[in-house]
């Protein structure tokens, strides 16, 4: 990478990061904590509480992709902070189960993904671009494992409104980087991006990729509905959750560093996708088995399906950002990653709510039955999908072709 290539990649995994902390030290903690709540005593409102973010992301990321493409992707980028940062604190005064709802919802608004992302496939090009995305996506699995540590011992301290107040610290503190961190914003041809979401909706390689991420999304939030009382059944209490989580996301790091980026140079990566896919739905038949076959699960058995969720999860959090960035055109590259970001948060609206009303309605037998079948039509999907090839990614990194005159 060059010296700005890595500059807005640190910078901009920085601003994810932040963001993602927020959010992931509330994660391990929400189900049980916001049952002690008003209302918190079922299940499906509970899992609305934790997927409604989802819904409001779900709403606005199109809006703010088309924006960033016309206006710019930094003022989108501080406007989505601050208003994250507002839901943050409308959750850390919630008195009860409903205000908690409204403040993840104001949360979701800050819908920042499609921005930040095509901000960093602005300034990086495409033959770094998966290593530019796998920085975004290491610094969120990092969080999410620093969150596991931290978040039981600060809820057990400050409480879930606790967390909320500091979340909000944390994307203020964002916009502090967009500030004075990210290198400035390469231009783009107005009138150009303004044209650009017919070609987005009508890209099929665009559309398998949405909807994998759907797919994914769903899914992860979806099992976080029941692991958390899986693990404790299994003997290990709230405050040492993190002993499985952590281990598990820094073993599936170590992983996709030795196999993502050597097999995508030798030209495997389809492999690698469609294998990471198939591993996550051998993870939901797993722990279908598990909770199938026992009263109470085997502690060693949940951490290695832990284990290799992460492992395929690290590697199509890093591969699809990237190859959506790389297919779209870039003159309505914020349109697209719109779209898939659209997808992502339904992903997790679906997931948190209908996660909750299947686990309350069918257990988590039915849950997991849920997520396997959904793993397995999206290999069907994705199973037609090439990599970009060298033709089309020259194309989208040309002066021209991005919309913008050369230097």
């Amino acid at each position: 990478m060059t010296a700005t290539e890595r500059r807005a990649s640190f910078s901009l995994a920085s601003i994810f990061a932040l963001r993602m902390l927020g959010l992931f030290l509330v994660l391990p903690v929400f189900a049980l904590e916001a049952a002690r709540y008003p209302g918190g005593d079922d299940p499906a409102r509970v899992g609305l509480a934790m997927g409604i973010y989802g819904l409001t992301q779900a709403c606005l990321q199109i809006p703010f992709g088309l924006a960033s493409d016309w206006w710019g992707r930094k003022p989108v980028i501080i406007a989505g902070l601050l208003m994250f940062a507002a839901g943050s604190l409308v959750a850390a005064w919630a008195p009860d189960l409903h205000w908690l709802v409204i403040g993840r919802a104001v949360q979701g608004a800050g819908a920042i993904s499609a921005a930040v992302t095509a901000l960093l496939a602005d300034t990086t090009r495409d033959e770094v671009r998966t290593k530019a995305m796998a920085l975004i996506g290491g610094s969120i699995a990092l969080m999410f494992a620093l969150s596991l540590v931290a978040a039981p011992w600060l809820g057990a301290r400050i409480g879930l409104h606790g967390l909320f107040a500091l979340t909000g610290a944390l994307a203020l503190a964002g916009v502090a980087i967009v500030l004075w961190w990210v290198p400035p914003e390469p231009r783009v041809h107005v009138d150009a991006a303004r044209g650009g979401m017919r070609e987005v909706l009508r890209h099929p390689a665009l559309l398998r990729l949405n909807f994998g991420v759907f797919v994914l999304h769903a899914v992860q939030l979806a099992m976080w509905v029941a692991l958390p009382a899986l693990l404790v059944q299994a003997g290990l209490e709230k405050a040492r959750h993190w002993q499985v989580y952590l281990p598990a996301v820094l073993a599936s790091l170590v992983v996709m560093g030795g196999t993502l980026f050597p097999l995508e140079r030798r030209g495997y990566l389809r492999a690698v996708f469609l294998a990471a896919v198939g591993l996550i739905g051998l993870v939901q038949a797993g722990l279908l088995w598990t909770v199938s076959s026992s009263a109470v699960p085997a502690l060693g058995g949940l951490a290695a399906l832990l284990v290799l969720f992460f492992c395929g999860f690290n590697v199509l959090e890093a591969t699809q950002p990237s190859l959506a960035s790389r297919l779209a055109p870039a003159h309505a590259r914020g349109a697209a990653l719109g779209v898939y970001n659209t997808l992502q948060s339904l992903g997790f609206f679906a997931g948190g709510a209908v996660g909750g009303w299947i686990t309350k309605n069918h257990g988590p037998q039915g849950l997991f039955m849920a997520c396997g079948a959904l793993m397995l039509l999206w290999l069907a999907v994705a199973w037609p999908m090439q990599a970009p090839g060298r033709a089309a990614r020259g194309a989208a990194a040309s002066p021209k072709a991005q919309g913008r005159p050369a230097s």
